[in-house]
């Protein structure tokens, strides 16, 4: 009797943790997922300290990113001074005090606080360059697609990507792209944590759409294209 107990209860539990993850998402919604997600938002954005910033479970540090990023961008856009002095400025400073703080501190026989070495490990560097290394070749195989007329769909992002950039670099200069990007990379994925049923369900009826039609274009004007076939001979 308490083994066939038990079954039952590991049973109920079971089916509470198949409920538990089945209402994630409500019932009948569509099952496309922007970017192709797996997991959560938060485990997407690698699920650590910096996920909490963005996701905006840390408040103060999320507000003092933002405080930071609109003074950062008053100082360089609206002073008129180059990034090269503001920075210069920034760093005078911080060694100004330090080195007072330093000698003030033997000056009244008080122990100064260490300040932890940096350093940058080799394993940290070979991560790094083997990292940047893949996404380079990576880009250059994407290049080579293109130049060949391999995908044309790959070839119509880039062009619409580009385009989009040029005119919107038209508009704004860089300090303003890189402080509203700053600013949308910590408020977007919080509002898109809050509300990514809604957004997933409107993004897979656009997409649907838009492969739709995309589908008749291919079939009706691309497949007639002349393609570049190069195929490797034996001499």
């Amino acid at each position: 009797m308490e083994a066939s107990h038990e079954l039952c209860s590991i049973e109920e539990d079971g089916d509470g943790e198949k409920a538990m993850t089945s209402t994630s998402y409500p019932a009948g919604a569509s099952d496309f997922r922007l970017f192709d997600r797996q997991g959560s938002v938060h485990d997407c954005f690698g699920g650590g300290q910096a996920a909490d910033v963005l996701l905006w479970r840390r408040r103060r540090v999320s507000i003092g990113a933002i405080v930071a990023a609109t003074v950062s961008w008053l100082l360089l856009e609206r002073s008129g001074l180059s990034c090269l002095t503001v920075c210069s400025d920034i760093l005078l400073i911080l060694v100004v005090l330090q080195f007072l703080r330093a000698n003030y501190a033997v000056f009244r026989n008080r122990q100064l606080q260490a300040i932890p070495e940096l350093v940058v490990s080799e394993e940290m560097v070979n991560n790094a360059a083997a990292s940047f290394r893949v996404k380079i070749n990576n880009v250059l195989l994407m290049a080579h697609d293109i130049t060949i007329g391999k995908d044309f769909k790959l070839f119509f992002k880039v062009v619409v990507c580009l385009w989009l950039m040029s005119v919107i670099g038209s508009f704004f200069s860089f300090f303003t792209l890189a402080y509203i990007g700053s600013v949308m990379s910590i408020t977007i994925p919080a509002l898109f944590s809050k509300y990514e049923g809604t957004v997933d369900k409107y993004c897979g009826k656009i997409h649907r759409q838009f492969s739709r039609h995309y589908k008749v274009v291919d079939e009706s004007v691309f497949n007639r294209l002349p393609r570049n076939t190069s195929k490797d001979k034996d001499p």
